[in-house]
């Protein structure tokens, strides 16, 4: 087991809701078993909610577009 960075489905860790985005992850064997959540500070939690918002026009954008 290993503790990588990974894209994963966040399920309110790091204050972000079914989305995915890359935070460190223990994988195993059959994938994620958990997600590891680290003490950002105000600055790095505020450029993760911008990501995470970029991420989340850009699915929006794509549902539009299959619509």
């Amino acid at each position: 087991k290993k503790i990588l960075p990974c894209a994963a489905l966040l399920k309110g860790e790091y204050g972000i809701n079914d989305l995915f985005i890359g935070v460190p992850v223990k994988l195993g064997a059959n994938g994620i078993e958990d997600i590891i959540q680290i003490k950002l500070t105000d600055k790095e939690q505020q450029a993760l909610n911008k990501s995470a918002d970029a991420v989340q026009e850009l699915v929006d954008t794509l549902k539009k577009l299959a619509e």
